[in-house]
């Protein structure tokens, strides 16, 4: 699996040559092995689990977040931030067989239906909700909670929402924290009402999370274990591990350009791999954009401050970088609760854990924070605030003239019922900044905003002024998401305000129940409390995807990871919808290359974009099979 050499690797006759072996990569290869005739292969620049003898940290739901900051981490870090007063947060990005998919939190969930018809809208014809439905119900196989487990823990569903018959499992957490039989009726007592199933279209209210486990092993289920590894044998199938694809070649007819492979780095050696149909970049959001800047597609100042020859000239790539932001507001709770905290400190503790899921598959290490909640902004803002910010977001759209800014402006209107914010309520001290105290215990209330305003970019970095020397695969992309700047500012009110609301959601029974005191940010002392929220915005923000620490904890805990979007997306070749790949996917001015991950999405979703990128992977594998049966009709 995944150990052929690179001398083999280039010998062999491509069809397909998929450059990433993540999310989205692995999926795209399988759904096109199953056409016997196609002989695809797939570039990963990190191992196979596979192969690896302790992989409990990436299988074992419990642990999330172990690997972060590992030998299975990219390790990329935004440049220092103005609108973060100057701090530079981490990116983790997945570097193994499975990308991502292997690190994250394992969350899934769907956007609103208007968040598709959004991309629609943009002249991305059959990207809206209707369009895409199948395709999510064709990545996943979902196990239905039983009427036992629905009644204990309100684990409602609609079985017309979720498909059965995919690869990647999904399925209700086997159990929850003890603070989870007070989230329905605290949200409710508020007006917020529960869904019955937040994948059918409007995730909207209260609800479970539901989570990429197989609930009869209770271990990680990713596009390795449910894509890749099922199917490994297929002889038309090729992988090539630890390999960096360092850039795309071109071939040159009649003023044309036509991709012809990869060049790729394996163990110290170096060698053109050849594709006769297509090349497919399935790098991610970071390092799709990096991948064809190095190769000369991508905007010409870029390039040449690079030392990059320009072969497209493609003003958009790098640009569009949407991020969902976070905070963490910590309470104290009574000791004589249980949290995760305890486990990831008492050696006795976690050996008892190890023994109860290798045993039977129970006990903390299948406990998730599944609390979850996404609030409209008519929760959150009074509707002279609405009033006041949809003011400023139509200004920044008759600014732009860009169509994506007056879609965002829409989420101030009135009426509007799409969860804006994201509460995420679960015990135990997730913040990177907050140190806990010896004898104390913790619970954490997540703030996450979902429709930022913030844009940024990707960009390989100019050339040294020391030595001269050409950009290339080994230096680390520019990561500029420009939080809370420009347009952004709206994204800071948004957030201060919805830290107030979180706060309401934990002084309400029953909930309140469980808190003694809120802890960080301190109670208000002499400031206001609006000051107080603002400077905790700007303060101690951190991405969707961040090494959950606090300074005195030397175990990770991270949320869900690979939310940043818009790097790659689809649009218009020209015009003020332009975008970098048409809505095939198929990269403008360049002939057999595609782009398929997160990075062609040109708006941001309201949810954790794990089951939308495989989505996008179904239907991408879906659109490559049809056009090879156009060209080359019926095998």
């Amino acid at each position: 699996m995944g150990n052929e050499t690179l001398q083999q690797f280039a010998a062999l006759d491509l069809d397909y040559l998929i450059i990433g072996g993540g999310t989205a990569g692995l999926a795209v290869a399988a759904r096109l092995t199953e056409v016997p005739e196609f002989r695809v292969g797939v570039v990963e620049a990190g191992p196979s689990v596979f192969d690896i003898d302790d992989n409990g940290a990436i299988n074992v739901p419990g642990r999330y977040g172990e690997t972060i900051s590992s030998k299975y981490d990219w390790k990329f870090k935004t440049i220092p931030q103005p609108g973060l007063g100057g701090r530079s947060l981490p990116w983790p990005r997945g570097r193994i067989l499975g990308g991502t998919s292997a690190l994250n939190l394992m969350a899934w969930n769907r956007g609103h239906r208007k968040d598709y018809d959004a991309w629609a809208e943009l002249g991305n014809d059959g990207w809206g909700w209707e369009d895409l439905l199948p395709f999510f119900r064709r990545s996943e196989n979902f196990h239905p909670p039983s009427a036992a487990h629905q009644k204990h823990y309100q684990s409602s569903y609609d079985p017309q929402a979720n498909g059965t018959k995919g690869p990647v499992h999904t399925t209700h957490a086997k159990q929850y924290s003890p603070a989870h039989q007070y989230w329905h009726d605290t949200l409710n007592s508020l007006g917020v009402p529960s869904t019955r199933d937040s994948l059918a279209g409007d995730n909207t209210g209260a609800w479970n999370m539901v989570c990429t486990i197989d609930p009869d092993s209770q271990e990680r289920s990713y596009s390795a274990s449910a894509y890749y590894y099922p199917i490994s044998k297929r002889p038309n199938l090729h992988i090539l591990t630890e390999a960096t694809a360092m850039e795309i070649l071109f071939d040159s007819e009649d003023d044309e350009w036509y991709t012809a492979g990869v060049r790729v780095r394996w163990n110290g050696l170096e060698a053109n791999i050849k594709a006769y149909e297509e090349t497919i970049v399935c790098a991610g959001s970071v390092q799709s954009p990096q991948l064809l800047e190095l190769s000369g597609i991508g905007n010409q100042d870029v390039l040449e401050a690079a030392g990059i020859e320009t072969k497209v000239h493609s003003p958009n790539v790098g640009e569009n970088l949407q991020e969902h932001m976070m905070t963490a507001t910590i309470f104290e709770i009574p000791s004589t609760i249980p949290t995760r905290d305890d486990i990831l400190k008492d050696p006795i503790q976690r050996e008892a854990a190890d023994r109860a899921y290798y045993a039977s598959q129970t006990g903390p290490w299948t406990v998730m924070p599944c609390s979850v909640a996404y609030c409209p902004l008519s929760k959150i803002l009074s509707p002279e605030e609405c009033d006041e910010l949809h003011t400023q977001a139509r200004e920044v759209a008759r600014n732009t003239g860009r169509a994506h800014d007056a879609l965002l402006a829409t989420q101030f209107e009135s009426g509007q019922a799409r969860g804006q914010v994201e509460y995420l309520f679960d015990l135990g001290n997730w913040s990177p900044y907050f140190v806990s105290e010896p004898g104390k215990k913790y619970a954490t209330m997540l703030q996450m905003l979902q429709y930022p305003f913030s844009r940024g970019s990707i960009h390989i970095p100019p050339m040294s002024e020391n030595n001269y020397e050409k950009a290339t695969i080994d230096d680390k992309p520019v990561i500029d998401p420009r939080y809370f700047l420009g347009p952004g500012e709206i994204d800071k009110k948004v957030m201060a305000k919805a830290l107030k609301w979180g706060d309401r959601i934990c002084q309400t029974e029953p909930l309140a129940k469980l808190i003694q005191d809120r802890v960080f940010p301190p109670a208000n002392g002499a400031d206001s409390e609006d000051k107080v929220y603002e400077e905790f915005v700007s303060n101690y923000t951190v991405t969707d995807w961040h090494r959950m620490c606090s300074p005195s904890d030397p175990f990770n805990k991270s949320l869900n990871i690979h939310t940043a979007v818009g790097t790659c997306a689809m649009g218009e070749e020209y015009g003020i919808n332009a975008g970098v790949v048409n809505d095939t996917l198929q990269v403008h001015g360049v002939h057999r290359l595609r782009v398929i991950d997160a990075s062609i999405m040109p708006l941001q979703v309201g949810a954790h974009i794990q089951a939308t990128v495989y989505a996008i992977a179904e239907k991408a594998a879906e659109m490559i099979i049809d056009d090879n049966f156009s060209r080359n009709g019926h095998f």
